[in-house]
């Protein structure tokens, strides 16, 4: 979005949002509050509100063609043009999920990828594209963590950030969502989130609260759960106080799909109700159409409220420049795909690598047991409104079903190269079986008459379900087992949505976590266990040893039936992730940040400076023989010797053998604070603040203390 500039200028999105809707009748008003979702196979028939000739997408809103103000066309989201059978054999790149792009820690990607979504978007005529997704990642289990980038606040928004960007800089409007606490997907439409106002804002909200300010985002989607008791499109705190008054928030909230129970939704703060299908068939009545026009009429919703909802979609639209467009620009699918393949690379994670079995060698000649995760077929997709449908389409639909809504759209989804078959195109001496890895017996004489195994594994995750444990399904923990059993030399490549629990990670030599790696994700992962691509991903998330170290084992609720009230207490507040395992001790499987490589890397000669906030500056040098890239991270783990673990910068860094570079971080004084709910201020205590220079979240290179002065700031 443009940079906001004095409104009394008759050019500004301000001021051309008042004047435009000062021109507009009640009617042209309240067509511009809702959006119809377009005929799918799996929740509604074609509504007869959308015009004839309208492109079928996730939103459609009625334009005001003698005002010029354009129509609203939306599509899902953060990971490509959605199409979940709206558009019959429409196509679009196929990016890898939300936490591969997480990996990358890769701002610039992040923008690409956006760029990528801002372009398919616009050559279908839709100006509003529903992505990113920035919601933290707190409970490993959480059906769409596939979709999200991370459980830090500071990377989930400098990534969201890039993403909004990249849409917004091809013209087409960007949401960020979903706002907030939508970490779990159990009967998220009747899930009540419990937290403390003041943690929420330290964690959740801040990561809204810098997108909004490195992106402008043209509009906010709020959530289906309930926050403290008040559903998220209904809650004044959350979308009054917070985003419009205390951030002084510009642009729209539109509701999720099928999120708003009630029309005093809009005295709370919603502008815009989403998917009023889904209301009606999940609440019973649209909530935004008859029931608001008679609040209106009857003086229950104040005109000036009426207008202000009006004049923030208008200003979105001209901030944007959605009512300006010319010609569509031109899409090269073939640099699309390398958007995507970069990602995949990038965003691949080498967790272990003894005995330097990776990479696999492309000159000797073994015998390699490819096993399991359908890898003779195509990689994994997760499912669920983010899921794309690629040019080259699905290798194949496996059916899985359950139950609730989106129990229809819960389905194994394989598309790309076949990783059996860029495995041996990478490794043309190497003699190549497959077994497909349901039976563990089976598997086992396979591996032990080779020389290396490498065993493929997954998950399914999806929107509208969270899983019941972090296990490995269908057997594949007990596969994994007898093949190292068998075979010493077995690696294990991970497509999952989430962290794993790895009861064999101590009898592999290898694992590769690959997560959901989009259309080009056979041949990234070729390429890295071949060492064409040196691996250069960081884990966004932790990966605890087992659910008993989370803060919630299990939670309320989970297995429930459909439609069933539950209430999750978040009550270990801010404290997520690798920040609860610096408060509780626990060693994790896998600690945050962590990545290995084909090179080394050496990080030295921290200086920290400390004043309004931090600044710390080092050396980063490979010290191997490959290029390669990496990942420093600055963390504050200590305030006066209390454990009190934050991110507070990271950069990727790529070098030659031999090279070294001078990185500098300065720190959002917000990671340093703590939230003061009664002062409704940012407050730093004065006191001694230990910085380290670290690997990963457990793995320090250096540390330096620098004392602080007590302040507040901001609001």
């Amino acid at each position: 979005m443009t940079e906001q500039v004095d409104p009394r200028n008759p050019d500004s999105p301000d001021e051309r949002a008042r004047i435009t809707e000062a021109q507009m009748t009640d009617d042209e008003r309240f067509s511009l509050l809702v959006s119809l979702m377009g005929q799918n196979p799996i929740v509604v028939d074609r509504d007869p509100r959308i015009p004839e000739g309208t492109p079928m997408s996730a939103g459609y809103v009625p334009g005001v063609p003698r005002l010029g103000v354009p129509a609203l066309l939306m599509s899902d989201a953060g990971l490509g043009v959605t199409n979940p059978g709206y558009r019959p054999g429409d196509s679009a790149t196929a990016l890898p999920a939300g936490l591969a792009l997480g990996s990358s820690f890769n701002r610039e990607l992040s923008r690409s990828a956006g760029g990528l979504l801002g372009r398919e978007a616009r050559s279908r005529g839709f100006n509003v594209q529903l992505a990113a997704g920035a919601n933290l990642v707190r409970d490993p289990r959480n059906g769409r963590n596939f979709e999200y980038f991370s459980e830090d606040p500071l990377l989930s928004a400098e990534l969201a950030a890039g993403t909004v960007n990249g849409v917004q800089s091809e013209g087409v409007i960007s949401t960020i969502k979903h706002f907030s606490l939508n970490s779990n997907e159990t009967n998220r439409q009747w899930l009540d989130a419990i937290i403390d106002p003041a943690a929420h804002r330290e964690a959740d909200l801040l990561v809204f609260e810098i997108a909004i300010e490195l992106s402008q985002p043209g509009t906010i989607m709020a959530a289906y759960n309930k926050i403290n008791g008040a559903y998220a499109t209904g809650n004044e705190i959350l979308l009054t106080e917070v985003l419009k008054g205390a951030w002084n928030y510009k642009g729209w909230v539109m509701s999720d799909w099928g999120a708003t129970p009630t029309w005093e939704s809009a005295l709370a703060g919603l502008d815009q109700e989403s998917g009023l299908q889904l209301d009606a068939l999940i609440w019973g009545a649209e909530a935004f159409t008859d029931r608001l026009r008679a609040a209106h009429a009857d003086g229950r919703l104040p005109k000036e409220r009426l207008s202000d909802m009006v004049r923030r979609i208008l200003r979105s639209m001209y901030a944007v420049g959605i009512d300006s467009w010319g010609p569509a620009p031109e899409v090269d699918p073939a640099a699309h795909d390398l958007i995507a393949l970069e990602g995949a690379r990038q965003g691949m994670v080498l967790l272990k690598n003894d005995d330097d079995i990776l990479p696999l060698s492309a000159t000797s000649a073994p015998r390699i047991a490819v096993i399991g995760g359908h890898a003779q077929v195509g990689v994994l997709a997760g499912c669920g409104s983010s899921t794309v449908l690629p040019a080259t389409g699905y290798n194949e639909i496996i059916t899985v079903g359950g139950p609730g809504m989106m129990g229809p759209a819960r389905n194994i989804y394989l598309y790309g190269d076949a990783p059996v078959d860029t495995l041996r195109a990478a490794l043309p001496n190497a003699t190549i079986e497959f077994d497909p890895g349901i039976s563990p017996a089976e598997a086992a004489l396979m591996a032990k008459r080779s020389d290396i195994a490498v065993v493929f594994a997954y998950n399914l995750m999806g929107e509208g379900f969270d899983n019941g444990d972090i296990d490995l399904p269908w057997g594949q923990n007990e596969v994994i087992a007898a093949v190292a059993a068998a075979n010493p030399n077995t690696v294990v490549v991970l497509e999952t949505g989430s962290a794993v629990r790895m009861p064999w990670n101590d009898s592999v030599k290898a694992v590769v976590q690959a997560w959901y790696p989009g259309q080009a994700g056979g041949r990234a992962i070729a390429e890295v266990l071949t060492g064409a691509v040196n691996p250069s991903g960081h884990l966004p998330m932790t990966f605890p040893a087992s659910l008993e170290q989370t803060p919630r084992p299990e939670f309320e609720g989970q297995g429930s039936a459909w439609a069933t009230p539950i209430t999750i207490n978040y009550h270990e507040g801010a404290e997520i992730g690798y920040r609860w395992f610096a408060k509780t001790g626990d060693t994790p499987l896998y600690a945050f940040g962590h990545g290995l490589s084909y090179t080394t890397f050496d990080f030295a000669d921290l200086v920290v400076t400390g004043g309004d906030t931090v600044t710390a500056a080092f050396t980063v040098t490979n010290t191997g023989d490959r290029a390669g890239a990496t990942v420093p991270q600055v963390f504050l783990t200590h305030v006066d010797g209390t454990a009190r673990q934050r991110l507070l910068g990271f950069d990727r860094v790529e070098l030659q053998p031999g090279e070294h570079r001078r990185i500098e971080v300065t720190a959002d004084p917000r990671l340093l604070a703590h939230y003061d709910s009664d002062a409704g201020r940012w407050a730093i205590d004065a006191g001694s603040y230990r910085i380290a220079l670290s690997y990963s979240a457990v793995s320090e290179a250096d540390t330096a203390d620098v004392s602080l002065s007590a302040r507040v700031f901001g609001r």
